[in-house]
């Protein structure tokens, strides 16, 4: 069966920017920047994403197009041994983040008609907290929006990667900047809205600190989507004439801005009336809504907010479903239809103890986590570092004549192709098991 080519480089940059362009990209990013220094961090995260994320990004791409193959695929036919065990790592991860993610993404659902009926748009925290606290620990709603977005991930996949994953990334991602866009126009016109600003962009360089820097790498990874097999599987797509650095540098300039936008965003609006930018997910569900409930026309820009997380989170989940289905495809031999419903089913019956741990099943723990914050810590801070150390090192010391040939298309080795095997032997391996450590 002959390998699924991307119709287009840029439907291949949007679609891997869609990838990376996560729920997180919208809520955690602007409070994390914000409470480590502002235009400090952002500068650091900025230098992190161009250097090692670069580096690990192009070695993914390059691997995935040499094999042409799936994640566990491309280890074996490059390498083999135990090295297909990584390849397993990030499907597995995949697999483990899109369960709890797909009843994350069910809440954005939920919440665009919580706004279209107008029941959140109060500025009382306290109801906003009630509500969306009685939303996530009813037993039944949230399982059905977790199906309603699982389904509608499901959808994009069958479509294949050109008429399902292109064609939705060149429709929705264009969508989601000019939402933020708007949404930043209204945030900057409000009342005390520069203090947000300035809060956000003011370089403090007094709280660059150890931690700080492991905030910044634990974020740029995540934020693109390193480790898991992503990156791997969209590069396999990818015809051999295409120039993989730039279009690596797309992806990371795209990502990079929409964090940025996503501050601008976000920020000023919470500074204009006085609430907490450090809130967590809690920013998205119960912050935002306050905010909108005292501008005018808050309710339009509610839609068009939870529609633009909605947004977000499906074209990050379309890549997670895409890894493992890819998988299935190619050392199952099935096809695409059947693999997707299959994974789907599967992902489905996972977020269901996922969903009930944060509300009738809150009291059953494994070493103090609920089911739900289990999975996100085996995933984003065992699994996920764990794949990229070993993913660095297959790229900088068992493949690298592979990655060199890729890169270089037979040409004398350019001298950012030597630092990027400087950052895969030696300093990604490092900064990242120091993460893992920190994490542990």
């Amino acid at each position: 069966m002959a390998r699924s080519q991307w119709g287009s480089r840029l439907g291949f940059i949007l679609a891997a920017t869609g990838s990376a362009i996560g729920l997180g990209a919208i809520w955690k990013f602007p409070y994390v920047a914000a409470t480590n220094g502002g235009g400090a961090f952002l500068l650091i995260y900025f230098l992190i994403c161009l250097t090692v994320g670069l580096a690990l990004m192009l070695g993914e791409m390059a691997l995935g197009r040499a094999a042409g193959n799936s994640a566990v695929g491309t280890f074996r036919d490059l390498r083999g041994g135990r090295w297909p065990l990584v390849g397993f790592v990030g499907v597995l991860v995949c697999f483990l983040v899109y369960s709890f993610y797909s009843v994350v993404g069910g809440w954005t659902i939920a919440y665009i008609g919580k706004s279209f009926g107008g029941e959140i748009l109060t500025s009382d925290a306290k109801v906003l907290g009630d509500i969306f606290n009685g939303f996530i620990t009813d037993p039944a709603l949230p399982l059905l929006y977790h199906g309603l977005f699982a389904g509608l991930t499901l959808a994009v996949v069958i479509g294949g990667v050109q008429k399902g994953i292109e064609n939705l990334s060149k429709f929705l991602m264009p969508a989601l900047f000019v939402l933020m866009l708007v949404l930043i126009a209204r945030a900057l016109t409000l009342p005390g809205a520069m203090e947000g600003l300035l809060y956000f962009l003011t370089p403090d360089f007094s709280k660059v600190s150890g931690s700080m820097l492991v905030d910044a790498m634990g974020l740029a990874f995540f934020s693109l989507s390193l480790g898991m097999g992503i990156m791997i599987t969209y590069g396999s797509y990818v015809d051999k004439e295409a120039n993989l650095l730039s279009s690596s540098l797309w992806v990371i300039a795209l990502t990079v801005l929409t964090c940025f936008l996503a501050g601008l965003m976000v920020l000023p609006a919470v500074f204009a009336f006085g609430f907490d930018p450090s809130a967590g997910p809690g920013l998205t569900f119960i912050t935002m809504p306050a905010v909108f409930a005292q501008m005018v026309g808050g309710q339009l820009f509610a839609v068009l907010f939870f529609f633009l997380l909605l947004v977000a989170a499906l074209t990050s989940s379309v890549s997670l479903l895409e890894v493992v289905v890819s998988f299935v495809i190619d050392e199952f031999k099935v096809g695409r239809k059947a693999a997707a419903l299959g994974v789907s089913l599967l992902v489905f019956l996972l977020g269901i103890p996922a969903s009930l741990s944060l509300g009738i099943w809150s009291e059953y723990t494994v070493f103090g986590l609920g089911f739900f914050d289990l999975l996100d810590f085996l995933t984003s801070k065992l699994l996920m570092p764990v794949g990229e150390v070993l993913l660095a090192i297959f790229v900088g010391w068992k493949v690298w004549p592979v990655i060199e040939a890729e890169l270089s298309a037979g040409a004398r080795v350019p001298a950012w192709l030597r630092a990027m095997r400087g950052f895969c032997r030696y300093v990604a391996p490092a900064l990242i098991a120091g993460i893992l450590v920190h994490n542990l």
